[in-house]
C-alpha cells in the first residue's frame, strides 16, 4: 500500500498540482541562462522595438526586462545616443549585413556614468529569409580600455612627474622636424639640468628629491606656453620643445622666466629647499636638422652654462665647439703648469661695512699661459677638480697664501685674514689637515688669520664625513666659512649644527635686489641668522653703491666685490693697504 505522502497515493497533495511543462522547464532554464552571462543580451523587431533583454540590459536603461518589452532606445536614452543606435540596427536590417565588435558609449541610467561597450548585432531571418528584427550582445569594456589607456600613458609618460618621457619626446622632436622642415619654421630646445641635485637626495631623502622633481614639472608647465612640450628624460634633466612664435623670438626672457621660476623655495616638512638650475638652447635648423644634433648641441650649451657657475642659461653657438677643443687643450697644459710656475695669486679686498676698512682678502687663482695671457679661473678649475690636479695645486695656494700673510705683517700692516677657496676634491683631501698645518707652522701665520671657504653644497653629501673633516679643521684653530650662502638648498635652521664662522652671502641674491623682492627677503633672513648665531656675515659680489648701501642697513658685517676693488695680484693690493694706512682709501 504506499505511503500517504507519496507521488504514487493519488491522494497525495502533490498529485493536484500540474506537472510542470517541458517548455516552461526549458524557457525559465534559459531565461536563468541569459540572466547569468555577464554580457548585454537582447533582441528587437524591425522597427527597434525590444522583444525580449536579459536582466544586464534592462538595468542598465534602470528598468525591468518585463517593462522594457516594446519600448526602444529612445525612452531610455538621451535622442542622440538613441539615434546613433537605431540608425545602426535599420542598416542591418535593411542591408542584412551584420555589425561586429562595435565600440560605442552607451548612458547607464542607475548611476548616470558613461560606459563603452563593445557591440555586435546580427539580422533575424524568417523561414523565408526575410529580416524581421535583430539579436545583440554588447560587453562592458570600459574598465578594459581604462587599463589599456593606463599602459598607453605609462609607457609614454614619466611615473613621477606626469610629463611625456625621454622616448616620448623624441618622437614629439621629429614629428617638429618633419613638420618644420616642409613648413620652413623654427623651434627651439631647452635642455634642463638642475644644479647639485643630488645633494638633495643625499641629505634630505629620495622623497625630498622626488617632490622637488615634482615641483620642477608644475612650474615648468606653469612657466612655458600651451604650445611649448615640458619632458623629463630621467634624473635631474628636463627638456622644453618650445614652438610658440612669440617665445622663440624672446628666448632669453623665457630663460629667465624659467630660471626664476625654478629657484623659489620649495618647502619640504620643516626644511625650506631652493634648487637652482642650469639651460642650454639649440634652435632647429640653425644648430641641427636631427634630434641627435639638435640635443648634442643643448647639452653643449647647458654645460657651459655649469661652467659659467650655474643658474645660467647658453644659447648654442660655433664657439662653444671651439671652446670644447680648447678645454682638450688645456686639460694637457695643465698637468705642467704647477711645475713651470704658471700659477699666481690675486687678492680681492674684504671691507668692514661698520669702520670701512679692509679685514682681510680672498686669494684667487690665476693661470698665466705664456701664450693665452691670464685665464679666469672658470676655464681650469673644473678641469682641475676633475683630473686631481686641485689638489697639489692648493697645497701649493695654501703655502703661498699664509706666507704673503707673514710678509704683510712684517711690513707693518694690521692682520689681515686671509680666505681661501677649497673645492670637493680638496676637501675630501686626506692630507687637507697635515697641509694647513704645515703652512701655518712654515710661515708662523697665527691660525685664525686663515679662513678656508667651502661651497654650501658640500654640506649636503655626505653628513658624517663631513662633519668629520669639519671637526677636525676646527682644532687647527682656522676659521670656516660658507661660501655661496642662499644659492641653492641649505636650511637656515640647521647651519648651527656646523662649526663655522662665517657666512657668505651669495653674489647671486644681490642681484636685481631692488626689483626681487625675494632676494631682498633670503638676504635679510641671512644676516639676521648669522647674527643671532654669532657668525661673521660676508656679502659677496657687491658691485654697485646701492647693494653697499643696503647691507650697512642691515648691519651686515663685511662686503667684497669690484665695487671695492678688482682682484689684485700681491704688489698692487699692498698699495691698497698703503692708501688706507694713509687715510686716502675709497670712501665707501
Amino acid at each position: 500500500m504506499p505511503e500517504p505522502n507519496s507521488p504514487n497515493n493519488p491522494d497525495s497533495p502533490a498529485s493536484t498540482i500540474s506537472p510542470e511543462s517541458d517548455l516552461d522547464r526549458e524557457h525559465r532554464l534559459l531565461r536563468t541562462l541569459i540572466d547569468l552571462i555577464p554580457a548585454m543580451l537582447y533582441v528587437k523587431d524591425d522597427q527597434s522595438r525590444f522583444l525580449v533583454c536579459n536582466v544586464a540590459v534592462a538595468q542598465a536603461m534602470g528598468t525591468t526586462p518585463a517593462a522594457a518589452i516594446g519600448k526602444t532606445d529612445f525612452d531610455f536614452f538621451p535622442p542622440d545616443m538613441a539615434q546613433a543606435f537605431f540608425a545602426d540596427e535599420q542598416a542591418i536590417i535593411h542591408s542584412g549585413i551584420p555589425l561586429i565588435d562595435r565600440e560605442e558609449f552607451a548612458l547607464a541610467r542607475t548611476n548616470g556614468q558613461v560606459r563603452q561597450l563593445s557591440t555586435s548585432k546580427i539580422p533575424l531571418r524568417d523561414s523565408a529569409g526575410h529580416v524581421f528584427g535583430i539579436a545583440g550582445i554588447g560587453l562592458d569594456i570600459t574598465e578594459r580600455k581604462r587599463a589599456e589607456e593606463r599602459i598607453r600613458y605609462l609607457a609614454s609618460h614619466d611615473s613621477l612627474t606626469g610629463l611625456p618621457n625621454r622616448a616620448t619626446f623624441g618622437e614629439l622632436l621629429n614629428t617638429a622636424i618633419n613638420r618644420s622642415g616642409q613648413a620652413k619654421t623654427r623651434f627651439a630646445i631647452l635642455f634642463i639640468d638642475l644644479d647639485h641635485f643630488k645633494a638633495i637626495n643625499d641629505t634630505l631623502g629620495h622623497e625630498a628629491g622626488d617632490a622637488m622633481l615634482k615641483q620642477t614639472a608644475v612650474r615648468l608647465r606653469e612657466t612655458v606656453h600651451p604650445e611649448s612640450v615640458p619632458a623629463r628624460l630621467g634624473g635631474d634633466e628636463f627638456v622644453v620643445l618650445c614652438q610658440n612664435a612669440y617665445e622663440l623670438e624672446h628666448l632669453d626672457e623665457l630663460a629667465s622666466r624659467i630660471l626664476g621660476a625654478l629657484t623659489a623655495p620649495i618647502q619640504w616638512l620643516d626644511q625650506e629647499c631652493r634648487i637652482s638650475a642650469s639651460i642650454g638652447i639649440s634652435i632647429y635648423p640653425i644648430d641641427g636638422d636631427t634630434e641627435r644634433a639638435l640635443m648634442k648641441c643643448a647639452d653643449s650649451a647647458m654645460y657651459a652654462a655649469k661652467q659659467d657657475g650655474m643658474n645660467n642659461y647658453r644659447l648654442f653657438s660655433g664657439r662653444l665647439q671651439h671652446d670644447s677643443l680648447e678645454r682638450l687643450m688645456l686639460a694637457n697644459e695643465l698637468r705642467h703648469a704647477l711645475d713651470r710656475g704658471q700659477f699666481l695669486i690675486q687678492y680681492l679686498a674684504k671691507i668692514e661695512l661698520k669702520t670701512r676698512t679692509i679685514i682681510g682678502a680672498e686669494a684667487l687663482l690665476r693661470w698665466q699661459h705664456p701664450d693665452l695671457g691670464i685665464i679666469e679661473p672658470s676655464k681650469f678649475i673644473a678641469l682641475a677638480e676633475q683630473t686631481g690636479l686641485i689638489v697639489p695645486i692648493g697645497h701649493w695656494m695654501l703655502r703661498k697664501v699664509c706666507a704673503q700673510q707673514a710678509a704683510w705683517q712684517s711690513e707693518g700692516f694690521p692682520n689681515l685674514c686671509m680666505s681661501v677657496k677649497l673645492t670637493s676634491r680638496q676637501f675630501n683631501d686626506e692630507e687637507l689637515v697635515p697641509t694647513v698645518l704645515a703652512a701655518l707652522k712654515d710661515s708662523a701665520t697665527a691660525p685664525e688669520m686663515l679662513e678656508l671657504e667651502f661651497p654650501e653644497s658640500l654640506l649636503m653629501q655626505d653628513l658624517a664625513r663631513e662633519g668629520k673633516i669639519l671637526a677636525s679643521l676646527k682644532r687647527t684653530g682656522v676659521r670656516l666659512a660658507i661660501d655661496n650662502f642662499g644659492a641653492s638648498y641649505v636650511s637656515l635652521a640647521s647651519i648651527h649644527a656646523y662649526p663655522i664662522n662665517t657666512l657668505k652671502v651669495d653674489r647671486s641674491l644681490l642681484r636685481d635686489l631692488e626689483i626681487n623682492a625675494d632676494n631682498r627677503h633670503i638676504t635679510e633672513a641671512i644676516i639676521a641668522l648669522g647674527k643671532s648665531l654669532s657668525l661673521t656675515v660676508i656679502a659677496d659680489g657687491v658691485e654697485t653703491r646701492k647693494q653697499a648701501a643696503f647691507l650697512r642697513e642691515q648691519a651686515c658685517d663685511a662686503m667684497q666685490g669690484f665695487y671695492v676693488n678688482e682682484p689684485a695680484p700681491a704688489a698692487e693690493f699692498s698699495e691698497l693697504l698703503r692708501r688706507q694706512a694713509a687715510g686716502n682709501h675709497k670712501s665707501i
